[in-house]
């Protein structure tokens, strides 16, 4: 008998009601019900395993083998994977359970995850392309574009894309983007200095679905925001935080057109005065203040994980 086996054995044993009349214990044991003999799939996943955290699951996972099958089972049906900032030293092998485990994923976010590479990318986006949703890479350093390529092409269901601080990001990336995603609802391109005025200008006459955009420090103009209040109508948050070419000329365009619009971020962009954002502080939420007006709660405005990721 293995350790592993006389482990669980003990464990059983150790359930047993105690009898001072019975002096074998052990003759009930075929009797006995633990956990495992619970339904997995209409009771411990549904009700018990799945409020779990990541962390706690993978706990249970190295209890016994049942416990190990169990959780394995739990993952495979896990609609949600969320690693951001995880840079532990072993993360990469946890992951790698993750990449063999997860089948039914919808919401995948790894911001900052500076261990993250292609060749452990790919499998989980490859296992679980036709389901995802939500992709978060913001800050994600050590992949390239062509971990991109199953996102772009495969995912046909992706609303949100966030690629935030990823020098790689290239045009012909965005440009792939034009050609097969279309209803996206969310998308964030901040700090990626290899985005071009020209690639924008295509790729937004194309979402007429989105409704939040963070472009903050990159090279757009104000052609490139005439472009997006002439096709996202539905523009609800739009973050332009250091977009020094922009003036009052494209906001004013973003404000008349964009009637949902709630919340619009322009601070350190020189350009934008009250002349365009005066009229709009009654009914959107504005960073750049004006010490004349009361200071608005921006918790009223923009969805919470508009700017934290």
């Amino acid at each position: 008998m293995s350790n592993v086996e006389a482990e669980e054995l003990h464990l059983m044993e150790m359930a047993l009601p105690t009898d001072t009349g019975n002096e074998n214990p052990t003759s009930e044991l075929g009797s006995v019900v633990t956990i495992f003999d619970l339904c997995w799939e209409d009771i411990l996943i549904p009700k018990v395993l799945s409020l779990l955290t990541l962390k706690e699951l993978f706990t249970f996972r190295t209890c016994s083998r049942s416990a190990k099958r169990l959780a394995e089972a739990a993952l495979e049906r896990r609609k949600e994977v969320n690693l951001s900032g995880n840079n532990s030293n072993t993360i990469d092998l946890a992951f790698s359970v993750l990449n063999t485990c997860c089948k039914h994923l919808e919401n995948l976010h790894l911001a900052r995850c500076h261990w993250l590479k292609d060749e452990l990318l790919l499998p989980i986006l490859a296992e679980n392309k036709r389901l995802l949703k939500v992709v978060n890479l913001n800050e994600c350093p050590y992949i390239s574009p062509m971990a991109l390529q199953p996102i772009i092409v495969d995912c046909k269901n992706l609303r949100v894309l966030k690629l935030s601080k990823c020098q790689w990001l290239t045009a012909g990336a965005i440009d792939a983007l034009t050609l097969h995603q279309n209803n996206l609802e969310e998308i964030d391109i901040s700090h990626c200095p290899a985005i071009g005025e020209r690639c924008l200008l295509i790729f937004f006459r194309k979402l007429n679905k989105l409704t939040i955009l963070s472009l903050a420090n990159t090279a757009i103009t104000d052609q490139v925001l005439v472009m997006i209040s002439n096709c996202c109508r539905l523009l609800e948050h739009i973050n332009l935080v250091g977009c020094t070419a922009i003036s009052d000329y494209g906001i004013i365009a973003i404000s008349t057109r964009c009637t949902r619009l709630r919340t619009l971020l322009v601070l350190c962009c020189p350009r934008v005065t009250e002349r365009s954002l005066g009229p709009l502080r009654k009914h959107i939420y504005i960073d750049k203040t004006n010490r004349s007006e009361p200071n608005l709660n921006i918790n009223d405005f923009y969805p919470s994980d508009f700017l934290i990721y």
